[in-house]
């Protein structure tokens, strides 16, 4: 089962249809936007569970993370589900890093079912990242739109797909980016170094995939990715970038696109997944890219290090 929550913005966007649920009110009807977030993984949660036909005391692990200090929105969303919990951290990239550890849980034969979840929320994301919304900040052309969202996926060992079929988990890379508001090129050089990884050790090629996505890189990342693989000489026709999918960058005013770890959880959970179940698409290289920073690290001056996890999808065991 999977399913996915989003706030206003995001129901505004082309991907509007593939959403389970659209808020109109970013709150969530709670008073802090932290408590909103929790709220969207609850949500999305329970949602996840009406689709696979169980209840939560089925879970034999919940694998979740957000970008907030401590993961608190995952934290105080699993409270009271009595069910064993990894809380993880991976910035954008958390979906894919929680969809890693669940499958590799599920294969090793420690578990017979898992939820892998993450959330996002722009306001709590501005509010502890860059400045309050009160402040009225300029964003610059490079930044992204931390996308309202959250999504999650229960994972079985067996069952009648998609399957995950290969994970290639990823590694630290650091080119010396400090600006906070351009994440895509502090997280491009990782998603490089994950596909390139990931085509050695298989032996696969861009064409063996219908599709490869990455997780929010957005337009500026999307193309100095391109860009790094065609001095390889090798030509991407099959890349998406959730960051570029989930907005229209000509009404919706979002810059460089979309991120935050709901932006990869929400599309994924929807317009991904359905279109693999409807056919539309057979093997899927899902690369989720998280910017590593917080804070504390940018204003002493540190760089980005970034990381990218990609997950092969297949419709076929």
């Amino acid at each position: 089962g999977h399913a996915n929550v989003v706030g206003k913005k995001e129901g505004e966007g082309p991907l509007a249809d593939s959403f389970d649920q659209i808020n109109q009110d970013d709150s969530f009807g709670e008073k802090t936007w932290e408590k909103a977030e929790t709220a969207m993984q609850k949500l999305a949660l329970s949602s996840a569970l009406d689709k696979a036909g169980l209840s939560a005391s089925a879970l034999d692990y919940i694998l979740a993370g957000d970008l907030l200090n401590q993961c608190i929105g995952s934290g105080f969303a699993v409270r009271g589900q009595d069910v064993p919990f990894f809380g993880l951290y991976g910035a954008c990239s958390t979906m894919a890093e929680s969809l890693s550890l669940a499958a590799l849980l599920l294969d090793g034969g420690f578990a017979t079912h898992a939820a892998a979840m993450t959330s996002s929320h722009f306001c709590s994301a501005e509010r502890q990242y860059r400045t309050p919304l009160e402040y009225g900040g300029q964003r610059t052309p490079t930044a992204q739109w931390t996308v309202t969202g959250a999504g999650c996926v229960i994972l079985s060992r067996e069952g009648p797909g998609p399957y995950i079929t290969h994970v290639t988990t990823g590694k630290i890379v650091d080119k010396g980016i400090q600006d906070a508001n351009n994440m895509g090129a502090a997280m491009a050089p990782a998603a490089y170094d994950t596909i390139q990884a990931h085509f050695r050790d298989t032996g696969r090629r861009p064409s063996d995939y219908d599709l490869i996505v990455t997780g929010d890189l957005g337009s500026l990342g999307k193309e100095i990715l391109l860009d790094l693989f065609h001095r390889d000489g090798i030509e991407f026709k099959n890349l998406e970038d959730c960051g570029v999918l989930i907005y229209d960058a000509q009404t919706q005013a979002v810059h460089c696109g979309g991120s935050g770890c709901g932006c990869s959880a929400a599309v994924l959970t929807g317009f991904l997944l359905n279109g693999m179940k409807q056919g539309r698409w057979r093997r899927l290289l899902f690369c989720g890219t998280g910017a590593l920073l917080s804070p504390t690290s940018t204003l002493q001056g540190e760089s980005i290090p970034s990381i990218c996890h990609a997950v092969a999808i297949s419709t076929e065991q």
